[in-house]
C-alpha cells in the first residue's frame, strides 16, 4: 500500500515537472516569431503615417485598411478566396508530379554512373534556364490555361528534389554497403531497404523546399498565362492595374500564408515520418 502510493506521488510529480517544460517550450518556439510580428506591424504603421505623407499613403495602405478591404469585405473575400482556391490546386498537382519525376530520376541516376552523366546536367540546365524564357514554348504547346500554370510550377519545383534525393541515396553508410554486398543482395533490395531509408531525411527536406516553390510557381505563371479561372497571382495583377493596392496587399498576403502553410506542413510530415533516429531531428527536439 505504501510503495504504491509512493508510486503515485513518483508519478504526479513527474508528470508536474513535464508539463512546465512542454508550456516553456511552446512559449519559447510561439513568442519570437510573435515579438518579431509586433516589429513588423510597428513599422508598417511607422512607414505608413510617419514615413509616407497623406498624398502617397496609398502606396502602403495601413494594416486595418488592408484587413477591412481583403477580408471583411464579403466580395472581395469572395474573389480572392477563390482565388487562392486556384492557386492552391495548380501549386499542389505541379508539386505532385515533381516529386514523383523528382524522386523517379534520383533513383534512376543513383543505380548506374552513366545514367548519372546522362541525365544531371540537363537537370541542372532546367534549373538555370529563365522560366521567362520558356513561357513562349509552354504557351505554343500548351496555350495559356490551366496545364502551363502547372508545367512552370512542376520546373520551379523539380530540381531541389532531385538533387537532394540523389545525395540522400549516396549518403547510405559504406560499411553497410559491403554488408549488403557480403550477404549477396539484389539491387532492388539494396534500394528500398539502405539507400531509401537513408535518404528520407534529405527527401523530405526536398519536399519541403519544393512545396514553397511550387507556391511561387503558381503565383507567377498567373502572371504569364491568364486564360481560365483567375489564381492569385492574376488578383495581384489586376489589382495594381486599378490601384486597388488595399486589395493587393491582402492578395499577397493571402499568398505568402499559403507558402508558410505548406511549409509547416512538409515540416511536421518530415518530423512524423523520420521520426528521432535521424540526428537532426534529435538535436532539434532538445535544442
Amino acid at each position: 500500500m505504501t510503495a504504491d502510493l509512493s508510486d503515485r506521488v513518483r508519478g504526479a510529480a513527474a508528470i508536474e515537472v513535464r508539463m512546465p517544460r512542454r508550456r516553456g517550450r511552446w512559449l519559447g518556439i510561439w513568442i519570437p516569431p510573435l515579438i518579431v510580428f509586433g516589429l513588423f506591424i510597428g513599422f508598417w504603421y511607422f512607414f505608413t503615417y510617419v514615413v509616407l505623407d497623406s498624398d502617397r499613403r496609398f502606396l502602403v495602405p495601413p494594416p486595418q485598411a488592408v484587413v477591412q478591404k481583403s477580408f471583411l469585405d464579403a466580395d472581395t473575400r469572395a474573389v480572392l478566396f477563390r482565388a487562392l482556391g486556384m492557386t492552391t490546386s495548380v501549386a499542389m498537382i505541379g508539386l505532385a508530379i515533381a516529386m514523383v519525376a523528382g524522386v523517379t530520376f534520383a533513383v534512376l541516376m543513383s543505380q548506374a554512373r552513366w545514367i548519372e552523366r546522362s541525365l544531371y546536367p540537363y537537370a541542372v540546365i532546367l534549373q538555370c534556364v529563365p522560366i521567362v524564357a520558356l513561357v513562349p514554348v509552354i504557351a505554343l504547346w500548351f496555350d495559356y490555361g490551366y496545364m502551363s500554370r502547372v508545367i512552370v510550377c512542376v520546373l520551379i519545383a523539380l530540381f531541389p528534389i532531385i538533387s537532394n534525393t540523389f545525395f540522400g541515396l549516396q549518403a547510405a553508410d559504406q560499411d553497410q554497403h559491403d554488408l549488403f554486398t557480403l550477404r549477396g543482395a539484389h539491387r532492388l533490395t539494396r534500394l528500398f531497404k539502405l539507400q531509401l531509408p537513408a535518404a528520407l531525411p534529405a527527401i523530405m527536406t526536398g519536399f519541403q523546399v519544393s512545396a514553397t516553390l511550387s507556391v511561387i510557381g503558381a503565383v507567377v505563371a498567373d502572371f504569364f498565362f491568364k486564360q481560365g479561372e483567375p489564381g492569385i497571382g492574376i488578383e495581384i495583377d489586376l489589382a495594381r492595374s486599378h490601384l486597388n493596392n488595399e486589395m493587393m496587399f491582402g492578395a499577397c498576403i493571402l499568398a505568402s500564408a499559403l507558402g508558410v502553410l505548406v511549409f509547416c506542413v512538409f515540416g511536421a510530415l518530415s518530423r512524423r515520418l523520420v521520426g528521432s533516429w535521424h540526428g537532426s531531428t534529435a538535436y532539434s527536439k532538445h535544442s
